[in-house]
């Protein structure tokens, strides 16, 4: 190494000990280091992703999505874990550079087997500088759907950003199909890999859902003509004017079955073959976050046998259908953040019999998105009936009350709390010995199991368990 090389080396070194430091010093002060780390180090190094990804043998991957992120990781660490190898990840949800840079911080001294392979869910919007400071061998696009518009705006803003980073980067893209938006991504692109659903008895007898977004070709603005619709807009479909149609999947789920609210299974097609899958999560929103997994999985190379057993292997990520016990209540949370992941979550609720309780927790944070009007495109007057009980907590308690009021739900059947530990107990009161449905916004998911870990009931969201 030269004078030059040393140099940089160890003030490289510094930069990376000051942010260390200052992550230490926010974990005592109970704060967590998600993201201040990674800060700190690209404040005092832009091109400090890039260093330390350069020490994984592996390489990494990236995953982006407006619904499912962190799911999906969670899937493909599991399968990863399973094939043997040593993942470094941003389980955490910490999703912009500042996260990821903290995840290979913390990867680099935690003192376990040295990381082979970084697997980082990513921001809608930091897409491209994320992907250019990794240059990851796979990514994977899965959905884009309607979200924070105050932040992100329409969708088509989102899409001509992702088709730009497309191409620029290369390689591996895995796309979702059932997405005219993300899967016309693929035109031009060298091999990409598509997955989706192959399954009619799955698809929505209404056809559209209000909340569906790409009812337009990108390409031409013709309007898509909807064979089968799954989830809002996922579906297969053909432009009514240039005739741009699904992709046909090389990954796929058939022969679904929806197990309630608590798991799912499918036969799993790959180029490698056929395999019975069962997931410890419900809905069919899972069953695709499944299924980009084992996209990327197959991307990867990795045997059918060991991207069954990493899905059958992988559990819900805090806040995303994690059941807990409190007392002699059940709890269940079920992350809520618009009106596609609205509707999906109202439909696997709905497959279990007779009436609920739900804790409904609606925050406006900027981690939320500041415009919370998206509640009124979120189909809640179809699941109005089914409503026993429901309390709503979150700085916009009130706003999201209404909203109940109006989908149908009787006065007397509405509860209004804004603090989340008072909205809890007494949710948990009303409830009695049915399951308690938490369905809270980002930020409000956060405070709730901050809550739970006040009373011991679960660990810190930052924390690995």
């Amino acid at each position: 190494m030269d004078r030059l090389s040393a140099h940089t080396s160890s003030a490289f070194a510094a930069k990376v000990a000051l942010a260390r430091a200052v992550g230490a010093i926010s974990r005592l002060a109970g704060r967590g280091a998600t993201t201040l780390p990674g800060r700190i180090l690209l404040a005092l190094d832009r091109d400090a992703i890039t260093r330390l990804a350069a020490g994984l043998p592996r390489g990494s991957v990236t995953i982006s999505a407006t619904n499912g992120k962190t799911t999906t990781a969670a899937f493909t660490s599991s399968i990863l874990a399973h094939a043997g190898i040593a993942t470094v990840d941003n389980f955490a949800g910490a999703n912009m550079a500042g996260g990821v840079a903290s995840a290979l911080l913390a990867a680099r001294h935690r003192g376990r087997t040295p990381a082979e392979l970084g697997v980082f869910e990513v921001d809608e919007f930091w897409l491209a500088p994320v992907t250019a400071a990794l240059e990851p061998r796979v990514m994977l696009l899965a959905n884009l759907f309607r979200d924070q518009l105050d932040r992100y705006g329409e969708l088509e803003t989102i899409g001509e950003r992702w088709a730009a980073v497309v191409t620029e980067r290369s390689g591996t893209l895995v796309l979702g199909a059932d997405d005219p938006l993300v899967a016309e991504l693929g035109a031009g692109a060298r091999a990409p890999i598509f997955f989706g659903i192959e399954d009619p008895t799955v698809a929505r007898a209404a056809g559209l859902a209000h909340a569906a977004d790409s009812k337009q070709c990108r390409r031409c603005g013709g309007a898509y003509r909807y064979d089968r619709v799954y989830i809002a807009h996922l579906g297969v479909y053909e432009c009514s004017r240039c005739g741009q149609r699904r992709p046909d999947p090389q990954v796929s789920a058939r022969e679904i079955r929806l197990e309630g609210v608590r798991s799912a299974r499918f036969m799993l097609h790959t180029p490698a073959g056929a395999a019975d899958v069962r997931i410890e999560l419900p809905g069919l929103y899972n069953v695709y976050n499944a299924l980009a997994a084992a996209a990327l999985a197959t991307a990867l190379e990795l045997p059918l046998a060991t991207i069954a057993a990493g899905l059958a292997d992988a559990r819900p990520m805090f806040g995303r259908a994690e059941r807990l016990r409190t007392g002699e209540h059940e709890l269940a949370i079920l992350l809520m953040k618009n009106p596609a992941g609205a509707n999906e979550l109202l439909r696997t609720l709905a497959l279990e019999p007779g009436e609920h309780s739900l804790l409904a927790l609606l925050n406006d944070r900027d981690a939320d998105g500041r415009d919370v009007s998206w509640i009124w495109d979120a189909d809640f007057e179809d699941f109005a009936s089914r409503i026993r009980r429901v309390t709503c907590a979150g700085t916009r308690a009130a706003e999201l009350a209404l909203r109940f009021k109006y989908a149908g739900v009787q006065p007397a059947r509405i509860a209004l709390a804004p603090d989340p530990a008072t909205a809890l107990d007494l949710a948990l009161g009303e409830a009695g010995a049915h399951t308690l449905y938490a369905l809270p916004t980002y930020t409000a998911m956060l405070e709730l199991r901050e809550v739970l870990r006040r009373r011991g009931l679960v660990a810190s969201s930052w924390e690995r368990t």
